[in-house]
Order: C-alpha cells, then structure tokens, then sequence
C-alpha cells in the first residue's frame, strides 16, 4: 500500500479555517471530491460559511474544536498575524501526529517559527501557498509550493490533490514561502509592466487589444498577458474580492523583508511598493491589484 493511501485512512476528518475567496473555493473542492468522513468549518463571516455548508461541510463552533476533533487542519488566512492567532489559539488542543496545512501566504521566518512551535507539540505543519487565480481555485487547479517536512508533505497529498493540479515539494520549512513569494514579486512587476506598455501604447495610436495579441506572439508572452493583462488590463476588469492591492503590497513587502534578510537589494520590488502605496493613498486599496493601471496620468 503506498504512502499516500495510507494517509487517506489516517486523515478521516479534515479542517478549513478561513473561507474567503480562494479558501471557500479551496473548501467546497475538498468536500466535492468525498474523499473523508467529515470536513469541517470555521470562518467569522456567516455569509462565507453559508456557502461552504451548501456544498456539504459541517459547521465548527470555533478554530478550537477543529483542532480538538479532525487529524488535518488546512489554513487560508489573510497574512502571518492571522495564521500566527489562529495558530496559537489551537495549540493547547492539538495532538500529536495531526497535520496543519498554511496555504496562507506569510513571512518565510514566521512559516520556520510556526513550524517549531507545531513541532513542540509532535504536529507536523506545512507552509502551503497557492498560487494562480480565483477561477484555478474554483476549479481545483491552483499551483501549491510546499515547504516542510517530506513525509509530511506525503501525509498532506490527499488533501492537497483536492485543490491543485500542481504541487511541489520546495524543500524544508519556509521555502514554499520563498517560492511563493517570488513568484507573486515576478508577476506585480510583470503586470505594471503589461500596464505602463498599454498606456504607452495606447497614447501613442496603437490599439491595446493589438498591442497584446501581438505580445502573445513574441517574447513578452506570458500568463500575466493572458490573465491579468487581457482580462483585468485591457477591459479595467478591477472587482472587489479579489486579490487586492493591500494583499499583493502585503506579498511584496514579504518579498522585500526577504531579499533583506539575504542581503539583495531588490530594487523592482522597491518600485513596487512605491506604486503599491501610491494606489493605496489613491483609494484604490480594495480592488484588484491590476488597479494600478489607474495611476497613469
């Protein structure tokens, strides 16, 4: 019997706490695909759980008695604070041998630290943050970066299958975060960069929809073309819930904190975070993070 099989009769109950736009998504695909005996719920937004429980969740009272009654804890939480309280909160009820999956996007130093702390008690945590858009969430086809331990990381494949058609193991503690957090600094600069050539070219008499079809056939191809670019970009598509500007100035900062502490200067993501405050002062800090395009004078 393999590793993975093994775990599935292991992991009987799962947790979600934190079912915002890609953590309800991530959810709904876990209970759908009726792999465990219970998945149950926690998120201080009725309106949030409401839709997880129509899909066939069972409603948790709090973060505490998910942590008291299933053996895999999955997190989607909105930065390092929160993962870090709900984490705190559950510790005294863990057990050893239960399995938290962060798909949170947090500092890399506070994904080590957590994982020390789970590791006092004998619970094996994984940094897990998912990358591609709301739609992969729904669909079950995000890209997961897993930093932790390998025979946790194997534990966790059940789970992770439900939500992702792409999972990597990244190495020890922290470095799904590394990889995460440098992909999301490599697409901020991609997309103000999609966003400065559309405003030049636009003002200069070249069609953007032109522009972009003629980049997805040269090498400025890219996802964030056909994604952020021809969705967000060329329509000025900037919804509320989604990923904002005070998320991706949340993962840029993260970004920044960690060419820091390795000693690189990191002087795009330092251009970004300027942009990123500017929109913030302009007012735009709840939409999309393509947004940005509105700063353009």
């Amino acid at each position: 019997m393999k590793a993975t099989e093994r775990m599935q009769e292991t992991i009987r109950r799962v947790g979600f706490i934190g079912l915002g736009v890609m953590g309800g998504a991530m959810c709904r695909n876990i209970i759908r695909r009726d792999l465990f005996a219970a998945v149950e719920v926690f998120d201080p937004n009725a309106q949030a759980v409401e839709a997880v429980l129509s899909a066939g969740g069972a409603l948790a009272e709090s973060s505490i008695a998910i942590a008291e009654r299933t053996d895999a804890i999955v997190l989607s939480l909105p930065d390092g604070k929160a993962s870090a309280s709900v984490v705190a909160q559950m510790l005294p009820h863990l057990r050893a041998g239960q399995l938290i999956i962060d798909t949170s996007t947090i500092p890399v130093r506070m994904a080590q630290q957590l994982s020390t702390l789970c590791a006092g008690v004998g619970v094996h945590y994984l940094d897990a943050p998912v990358a591609r858009t709301r739609e992969a969430a729904e669909s079950g086809t995000l890209s997961v970066m897993v930093g932790g331990l390998p025979e946790a990381f194997e534990r966790a494949r059940p789970v992770l299958n439900c939500i992702a058609s792409d999972i990597t193991h990244c190495g020890v503690s922290g470095n799904g975060q590394v990889v995460k957090i440098l992909n999301n600094m490599v697409l901020f600069q991609t997309v103000n960069a999609l966003s400065e050539a559309l405003a030049i070219g636009e003002r200069a008499g070249v069609d953007g929809r032109l522009l972009f079809e003629v980049f997805s056939k040269g090498s400025a191809d890219s996802f964030a073309l056909r994604n952020h670019g021809e969705k967000a970009l060329l329509p000025k598509n900037f919804p509320d819930r989604a990923f904002s500007i005070t998320y991706a100035r949340k993962d840029n900062l993260c970004a920044l904190e960690l060419a820091g502490e390795v000693g690189v200067t990191a002087r795009g993501a330092g251009l970004l975070e300027a942009i990123f405050s500017d929109a913030m002062q302009a007012g735009l800090s709840d939409q999309y993070f393509p947004v940005l395009h509105e700063l353009h004078k």
